[in-house]
């Protein structure tokens, strides 16, 4: 699997906040905030473009606030480093693919044997059902 491009989380720009994970783990669950919680001002943001910001505000979807700032919550491993990285590589992901501008669609018309090809299965399925039809009373 190729590994996906990333863009560098601006520091600053990022804040943290640590809680308890929920779920399996044992008495250490119970003790220890290794859970993170990343926050990032997507409207206040100066590393982003205003292009890039309406991109990444799409992108981010549900996990935008009202005010803009995107919340990435990260539990999925036992360490608080961990999940901080985790944290940072998802943001990084989605900078980078926000940063990314789409490519234009070029409008392309279909080629002289496709329209053949259609004309040909249009007469085929009207050869069919000419045929399903049963015969006319000239009564």
């Amino acid at each position: 699997m190729t590994p996906r491009p990333t863009a560098p989380v601006p520091p600053g720009e990022v804040s943290y906040e640590f809680f308890r994970a929920s779920g399996p783990g044992g008495q250490n669950v119970n003790k220890v905030s290794t859970a993170v919680r990343l926050r990032f001002d997507v409207i206040r943001s100066a590393s982003l473009s205003a292009e890039a910001k309406a991109r990444l505000l799409r992108l981010a979807g549900r996990k935008v606030t009202g005010d803009g700032v995107l919340v990435i919550e990260a539990r999925r491993f036992r360490t608080q480093e961990q999940n901080r990285q985790d944290a940072e590589r998802r943001l990084s992901r989605l900078l980078a693919q926000a940063r990314r501008r789409p490519r234009a669609r070029k409008a392309t018309k279909p080629t002289a044997a496709a329209r053949r090809r259609r004309l040909e299965a249009k007469q085929r399925r009207a050869r069919t059902k000419r045929e399903r039809r049963g015969p006319v009373d000239l009564d």
